[in-house]
C-alpha cells in the first residue's frame, strides 16, 4: 500500500486494462468478476490535516484532567482505500469537543497484522500487531481511549494480540480499544457526547459486520444513530457478507462468496433503492458495491454528512 500510493495508477491497471483482470485470476487466483479496492496517492496518511489533531503529550494530559480526548487508529483499509472514513471520523470527534492524536510511523503506518494473521502468516501478523500495541501503550496506560473504525482491526487489539503472547502491555492497550459506535455510545452515556445533527431524510439500512456480531458491537451503532433526528435505523438480518477479507475475491470461493451474499444480505439491499446502506467493514462494502451495485458508508461518513 505504501508503495501503491506512490503510483496508483499502476497499480490500478487491473481493474482497467483488457483482460488484466483474466491474467489476474489464472496468475494470482483473484476472480476475473471482482473489481479490486482501487489504490490512491490521496492516502489518510500522506494528506493528514494537522489541524484535526495533536501530540500524543496534550492528549494523554488532556485525558488525565478529565477532558475529552482520544487517540484514533487509522487501519490500513480505512486510511489507504477510503481515506475519507477516517477524516470523517476525526472531524465527528472534532465537533463533539475531543482532542485526538493518531499514532504514525516515519515508513507508513501501524498495521494491526489482521491481513497476515488471515493468511497463517502468524510470525509476521505477532510483530506487526506488538509495534502497533507498542505505539498505543504510553496512551493506554494514562487511560486514553483507543477508537478505532475497521471491526476486524480494532478488535484485533481485543482478541488475538492477547492470543499472540504479547503480554500485559496487549492487555493494557486491549482495555482501552472501543469501536467508533461503542466510544460514542458509552460518551453518550456518560453525558459527554453531544452533537447536532440534522435528520437524515432517507430509510436507514444497517449491515452489521461479523466481527461487531461476535463481539456485541452492533447495538451500539444502533445507539448512536439514535443521534440523528427521526431516524429508525433498520437492522438488515443477515449472516456473513460473504466476502471475509480476501476469501471472496478469490476465484476459487467466488461463487460461494455470492450465495452467502444472496441469503439476505443483498435482496434487502435491493429491496429499498432510496434507503441509505451502513456498513462498517471495508469487505461488507465492497461485496455491497459489487452485488448490488450500491454504495454502502462507514456510520462515521453519514454522522459527518448531518452535522448540523
Amino acid at each position: 500500500l505504501h508503495t501503491a500510493s506512490r503510483m496508483p495508477w499502476l497499480f490500478n491497471l487491473r481493474n482497467r486494462l483488457p483482460g488484466a483482470a483474466w491474467l489476474g485470476e489464472r496468475l494470482l487466483g483473484l476472480s476475473a468478476r471482482r473489481s479490486l479496492p482501487e489504490f490512491r496517492g490521496d492516502t489518510f496518511w500522506r494528506e493528514r490535516d494537522a489541524t484535526l489533531f495533536t501530540s500524543s503529550d496534550m492528549v494523554i494530559a488532556a485525558a488525565c484532567s478529565g477532558r475529552k480526548a482520544a487517540v484514533l487508529f487509522v487501519d490500513t483499509f480505512n486510511g489507504g482505500f477510503e481515506s475519507e472514513n477516517a477524516w470523517a471520523a476525526a472531524r465527528v470527534l472534532k465537533a463533539a469537543g475531543y482532542l485526538l492524536h493518531t499514532v504514525e510511523k516515519f515508513s507508513g503506518h501501524h498495521c494491526c497484522g489482521r491481513t497476515y494473521l488471515a493468511s497463517g502468516m502468524v510470525d509476521e501478523a505477532r510483530a506487526r500487531a506488538g509495534a502497533l500495541v507498542d505505539a498505543l501503550l504510553p496512551l493506554a496506560e494514562e487511560g486514553v481511549p483507543i477508537v478505532g473504525l475497521e471491526p476486524s482491526c480494532l478488535l484485533t487489539l481485543r482478541d488475538e494480540t492477547l492470543a499472540m503472547g504479547l503480554g500485559d502491555k496487549a492487555r493494557t492497550v486491549a482495555a482501552q480499544a472501543l469501536l467508533f459506535e461503542e466510544f460514542i455510545a458509552r460518551e453518550m452515556r456518560e453525558g459527554r457526547f453531544k452533537l447536532g445533527l440534522k435528520p437524515a431524510g432517507k430509510p436507514i439500512l444497517l449491515h452489521g459486520h461479523c466481527h461487531q456480531k461476535a463481539f456485541g458491537a452492533v447495538s451500539p451503532i444502533l445507539e448512536v444513530l439514535k443521534l440523528i433526528p427521526d431516524a429508525k435505523p433498520e437492522l438488515i438480518e443477515s449472516s456473513c457478507c460473504g466476502m471475509a477479507g480476501s476469501f471472496g475475491y478469490e476465484a476459487a470461493h467466488y461463487e460461494v462468496s455470492m450465495r452467502m451474499a444472496e441469503a439476505a444480505l443483498l435482496p434487502a439491499v435491493r429491496s429499498q433503492p432510496d434507503a441509505i446502506v451502513l456498513a462498517d467493514g471495508t469487505s461488507c462494502r465492497h461485496q455491497i458495491a459489487d452485488g448490488a451495485q450500491r454504495q454502502a458508508v462507514h456510520v462515521a461518513r453519514l454522522l459527518d454528512a448531518l452535522i448540523a
